[in-house]
């Protein structure tokens, strides 16, 4: 499997199938669902996972969270035999002060 969340399009690659999907503000709701749904619309489940690929970035700060985190939880989850993911942003992150 392989999953890149650095736009708002999500765009999931299973076996030789690429699935794109636009969540714009969604994805956090809704990637994992699209995934399952994607497996299942191959006849496979979570268990037919074997390997993880993920588009580091840089991208979108929130959409590589949200990304590496689903990748994350499955590589440790489907104990695969891989390292977890680390997102790239592209630079270092823009925190501002609390209005309060």
């Amino acid at each position: 499997m392989s999953l890149d969340t650095s736009t708002d399009t999500a765009i999931l690659k299973l076996d030789d199938k690429v699935y794109k999907e636009t969540f714009g503000r969604d994805m956090a709701e809704k990637l994992l669902g699209f995934i399952k749904d994607k497996l299942e619309e191959n006849g496979k489940t979570w268990q037919d996972i074997t390997e993880i690929e993920f588009n580091e970035g840089p991208g979108s700060f929130t959409g590589l969270r949200i990304g590496a985190s689903i990748a994350n939880t499955l590589i440790h989850e489907l104990n695969l035999n891989q390292p977890l993911v680390i997102p790239n942003y592209g630079k270092s992150a823009n925190i501002t002060k609390p209005v309060k």
